[in-house]
């Protein structure tokens, strides 16, 4: 079978550790360590879901090629039917982690399978391409990526640095493969994965003096010389106290590669500025798909959290709280609609490989990273004070002050200990330190919002359309003054 479960996901990491430091401490296991195992046990689930009796035959189909039961992650689409089925895959891995895994394992696949259906894009790495995305599909492997420079001296371009890799870039070349230094963020799961992919980002063209930090590639994590420095973890060990850090905590870093081999054959652009500046327009062809689902399904969460939330408080009853519930289900119905365009314009490219219509996935993209940060907001809003006064543990209904806590916490109907769990995931979403990481990866994960919007909505869109309808007035107006003209004389 080349679709995975979750204990081969486990048994694969606990051999191939990533080489992760948190502070001080080496993480020597990540499938027992108590800050790192949650979230590589939630993937874990993920994997399992393939395999559900009911979810199978959306979350798994049979290679043409090998026969084999394979992830539909990894479904080249050569029909429309073939991107709904992609769909549904997508919204059950999102709906497991209600949104909130945004390096479940089938965003990264589907950024390859952008690459690997414009191929011919990569010149003489093309069938390096080809080949890896068949290898990531055969092992049913769990990936990261990083993509942008360190903040050292963002005002600099890589090869004006102090140090010459102070950013990833090539030491030299051997017979095996070349040999790469530097540094690069931000690894998103990075701790928990197989393997990483790397690839140049940047707002502004890469220039050919910056040539050899003009690269991409792929390496397992457990690369000798490949280090992850992680972030403060904010997974907590209460469930019930904590229910979406205790599971969805995604841990971030930065990888540092210290004179790491990458083979030949994991090659996809190497020292080439022009390739990397056009490369981004294949990354997202996919990624746009699956990314706008889960923020359908993340949006859907906040805005039923709002909808419970308000109703056993009784404030639901107020037009400004009905206001701002309504801005988060336009919101989703705005996300479902560009899905849904996005699948029925799908067009097939010369291979015959259905690619989705961008342009409204691009606008909730370009939406999205302002959206999310809002529902955030309207969390604050509508529900004030009582994200601020919960007890800090469930504990608290053994101790001596029990009766107070079943009065003074209740709901209008409903019982102190009912109530408070409704609001403690609030308070997670809306005041913690794992909800406010989560406003900053909507913001940024997709770059940055202001050229992202510059980019796609203004420089790279189609302004045909726009155009023509003043072009059309324009003509009308200038026709009927030289018809009136003409008769006058």
């Amino acid at each position: 079978m080349v679709a995975i479960k979750g204990v081969d996901y486990l048994n694969r990491l606990k051999k191939n550790p990533p080489e992760t430091w948190m502070g001080d401490e080496r993480i020597v296991d990540p499938t027992s360590h108590p800050l790192v195992a949650p979230p590589a046990n939630s993937i874990a689930k993920l994997y399992d879901l393939q395999w559900d009796l009911d979810k199978k035959n959306h979350m798994l189909y049979t290679d043409s090629t090998t026969g084999e039961l394979t992830g539909t992650q990894f479904l080249v689409p050569r029909s429309k039917e073939d991107l709904k089925k992609r769909r549904l895959m997508h919204q059950e891995w999102a709906e497991a982690s209600y949104g909130f895994m945004g390096r479940s394992t089938d965003f990264m696949s589907a950024m390859l399978l952008g690459w690997y259906a414009n191929a011919e894009f990569f010149g003489e790495y093309a069938e390096n391409v080809r080949k890896y995305f068949d290898y990531i599909r055969e092992k049913d492997l769990y990936l990261t990526h990083v993509l942008i420079n360190p903040q050292v001296d963002r005002s600099q371009p890589p090869s004006k640095q102090p140090d010459e890799f102070t950013y990833l870039g090539v030491v030299r070349e051997t017979e095996e493969g070349v040999i790469v230094r530097g540094a690069k963020m931000m690894a998103t799961a990075g701790p928990y994965a197989d393997e990483v992919l790397v690839f140049p980002f940047a707002n502004q063209q890469v220039s050919p003096e910056d040539y050899k930090y003009a690269i991409s590639f792929a390496v397992p994590m457990s690369t000798p010389g490949l280090r992850v420095i992680a972030r403060e973890s904010y997974v907590k060990e209460s469930k019930q106290d904590y229910p979406l850090a205790s599971q969805f905590d995604e841990l971030d870093g930065i990888l540092v590669f210290d004179d790491v081999l990458v083979p030949w054959d994991r090659v996809f652009i190497y020292q080439d500025p022009a390739k990397v500046n056009q490369v981004l327009k294949y990354t997202s062809l996919y990624t746009g798909h699956q990314s706008t689902i889960r923020l359908m399904t993340k949006l859907q969460f906040v805005a039923g959290l709002a909808m419970k939330a308000t109703d056993v408080i009784n404030t639901n009853v107020f037009p400004q709280v009905q206001d701002l519930i309504g801005e988060l289900t336009t919101y989703i119905e705005l996300c479902r609609a560009a899905i849904t365009a996005a699948e029925e314009n799908a067009q097939p490219n010369e291979l015959g490989i259905y690619i989705p219509d961008f342009r409204p996935l691009s606008a909730i993209r370009n939406s999205g990273n302002r959206w999310y940060p809002r529902s955030r907001e309207i969390l604050q809003l509508i529900l004030a004070g009582g994200l601020m006064y919960q007890p800090s543990s469930f504990s608290v209904f053994n101790s001596p002050i029990k009766e107070d806590i079943e009065k003074y916490f209740r709901g209008a109907d409903i019982s102190a200990k009912e109530k408070i769990q409704i609001y403690k995931i609030a308070s997670e979403l809306a005041v913690s330190g794992f909800g406010s990481r989560h406003e900053l990866y909507e913001r940024y994960y997709a770059g940055d919002p202001l050229f992202l919007r510059i980019n796609s909505q203004y420089k790279n869109y189609d302004k045909t359309e726009c155009l023509s309808l003043v072009e059309g007035l324009l003509n009308q107006i200038n026709f009927e003054d030289t018809n009136v003209l003409a008769k006058t004389l």
